[in-house]
């Protein structure tokens, strides 16, 4: 690995972890001829499916697409950036774990939109409304309301919506 300090080809490895649940590795390296110290990390090189847009062209799969699209549902919302890497990797597992070489944007959406129902609600909601391209506030209650029915685990999320008083 080069050092991007002064160029010197030769840097040695002061230290090796596993980051990202194991999808990665931290190396932790020493420049000899400048001493500085730096961090790489080190992923497996997988080829992913391709997603097929609506429109039935093709294009390679773009994490920094998926990335952007699920920052901007959880633009202003308390969830770490740890927790969309791993909502990420468990998005590229399922695109490996998928026999297909090629999936439709449609089925993406869908898993992004189940990690977005565990991560934030309100998150989740504004995904699905421009996702499933809500037309009317009907809409957006009908979202809310399958949301809200479905069982799972208590995330400590607040509820989208007050019940009004004494009723759940």
């Amino acid at each position: 690995m080069q050092c991007p300090f002064c160029d010197e080809r030769a840097t040695r490895v002061v230290d090796s972890r596993l980051a990202a649940e194991g999808s990665q590795v931290r190396r932790r390296r020493e420049c000899p001829a400048c001493n500085a110290r730096f961090t790489t990390f080190e992923t497996a090189e997988m080829l992913l499916p391709r997603i097929v847009k609506n429109d039935g062209t093709p294009e390679p799969f773009d994490e920094d697409k998926l990335r952007q699209g699920i920052d901007r549902a959880l633009y202003k919302r308390p969830v770490t950036p740890e927790a969309v890497d791993t909502a990420v990797s468990h998005i590229r597992k399922r695109m490996r774990a998928d026999p297909d070489r090629e999936i439709a944007s449609r089925q993406l959406g869908e898993w992004v939109m189940a990690e977005l129902r565990e991560l934030d609600q309100v998150a989740f909601v504004r995904f699905a409304s421009v996702y499933r391209r809500f037309e009317d506030v009907q809409a957006f209650r009908e979202e809310i309301e399958r949301l809200e029915a479905t069982p799972g685990r208590d995330s400590g999320q607040l509820p989208l919506i007050d019940s009004p008083a004494g009723h759940k």
